[in-house]
């Protein structure tokens, strides 16, 4: 099945050879998403919440040009580089998805890069 790449006006860098999105009939998949700006610049070095409120608002973006929203997704995938850092995510999330959560696991992992502390990455399923 072929998918379209879906890419946000004003989205960051990537860092590899990767697309922030992909739309394949009604799902979209969101990449591993980072605290990084348009610019390339690591936002909230060091604060966990803020990096998950920049993770969490560059993951609307991406669902919002494939013409979804974040009550499309189904399943997160978190990424943690210490596992303190646990419940400032949680606070933040919770934010997002106040009722109704989609599925989710959330491990300890080593990121790209050190400054990194969350990273999260989504399925949403768009209605028909």
């Amino acid at each position: 099945m072929p998918f379209t790449p879906i890419i946000p006006a004003g989205s960051a860098p990537p860092l590899a050879p990767y697309s922030p999105g992909a739309k394949a009939d009604n799902v979209v998949y969101v990449s591993g998403t980072i605290a990084v700006d348009k610019d390339g610049k690591t936002v909230g070095i060091g604060d966990a919440r803020a990096q998950t409120r920049f993770i969490l608002e560059s993951i609307k973006a991406v669902l919002e040009a494939a013409g979804g929203s974040m009550k499309d997704i189904a399943f997160n995938h978190i990424f943690l580089g210490d596992l303190k850092d646990y419940a400032a995510m949680n606070e933040v999330y919770r934010e997002y998805f106040p009722s109704g959560q989609p599925a989710r696991y959330c491990i300890r992992a080593d990121l790209v890069k050190a400054e990194f502390l969350v990273e999260i990455a989504s399925i949403a399923h768009l209605p028909k």
